[in-house]
């Protein structure tokens, strides 16, 4: 008997009227917007302004729900392709599968092509994104929870995840070599566990940066997350039953962490050697800033003195201006 567990919720979504409310939506919409406050503090610190913030968040966020989706749906095929799966439920995302790392990857793509256009420093973006994006990483597992999805291994510690089999949208997962889970059964809680790993490694981050600020390049931060976060995601996805494609033994998304976390070695290292000091694109991103402002500034006046001589344009004549154009006429 099992003397302590995690519960999960006795719900997953609500109806107001006619509409249907998900909570895993309802979580990585929060998530997005601790992210978006967070990166706004820190991009505010180095010179930018909010707008700049708005304008990348709108171009990158919507790209990374779709590249979050995709990666899902590529990486387990059997779901959604012929001749097992079925390409309308692509579209079903409320059952749950967005891809953290499509989403990561597809989203920088499109914050970097917008900043290359807008002429923001890309690097300090990422760094300033660092922290921002755990944390909203963490946040979003929350929705797994509601979604009683994409958890562990069974355990009997005492923390483990116990599953309403009604609402679980993973009750068919298999627990022993393709035999049925016991009832009772509780399972690691991975998303409570890719949750506190996320939001120490925010805590990190920020710290090195703050101690390190004089040190380290700009994006080194962002190499950081990379690094933490693909190290906790290989061991977090290693536990996890649900299913999933495996290549040479291993599931797909732990050869994705693997790669990730190289990777993010490998620009820690190159940035140490190339990158640019954060000071100078510092003095960049105040530069943008203030041509932007002072853009700003012209087209408001050129709007306002177009607007004053339309204005006087279309006012009316004073009975003594009247006459006196009659004067005129005579």
């Amino acid at each position: 008997m099992n003397l302590a567990y995690i519960p999960s919720p006795g719900f997953s979504k609500f109806s107001i009227g006619p509409v249907t409310i998900h909570m895993y939506a309802i979580c990585i919409l929060t998530g997005i917007i601790f992210a978006v406050w967070i990166l706004t503090v820190r991009w505010k610190k180095n010179g930018g302004t909010f707008d700049q913030v708005l304008d990348t968040t709108l171009v990158a966020v919507p790209c990374g729900l779709v590249g979050a989706r995709l990666y899902h749906c590529i990486t387990t095929p059997d779901i959604y392709f012929p001749p097992t799966g079925n390409l309308i439920n692509i579209l079903k995302v409320w059952e749950g599968g967005m891809a953290i790392f499509g989403g990561i990857g597809v989203g920088a793509l499109a914050a970097f092509l917008w900043c290359r256009h807008r002429r923001y420093p890309f690097a300090l973006l990422a760094d300033c994104i660092a922290p921002a994006l755990m944390v909203a990483q963490a946040i979003g597992r929350l929705g797994n929870w509601f979604n009683q999805e994409l958890y562990g291994m069974p355990t009997t510690l005492p923390w483990g995840l116990k599953l309403n089999d009604a609402d679980a949208i993973g009750k068919s997962e298999i627990c022993y070599n393709g035999q049925a889970c016991p009832t009772g059964t509780l399972f690691h809680p991975t998303f409570l566990y890719e949750m506190i790993w996320n939001l120490i490694g925010a805590a990190i981050i920020v710290w090195l940066g703050h101690k390190l600020v004089d040190v380290l390049k700009s994006g080194q931060q962002f190499a950081m997350y990379m690094m933490w976060y693909g190290l906790g995601r290989t061991w977090i996805e290693s536990i996890r039953i649900n299913y999933s494609t495996i290549i040479l033994g291993l599931r797909v998304n732990v050869w994705t962490a693997i790669i990730v976390f190289l990777a993010g070695c490998i620009l820690f290292v190159v940035l140490w050697r190339f990158g640019s000091e954060t000071r100078d694109l510092t003095s960049r991103l105040r530069a943008v800033t203030a041509d932007e402002m002072e853009r700003q500034r012209q087209l408001e006046e050129r709007a306002a003195a177009k607007s004053g001589k339309t204005a006087r344009t279309a006012k009316p004549e004073t009975p003594a201006e009247t006459a006196e154009s009659e004067i005129h006429q005579d």
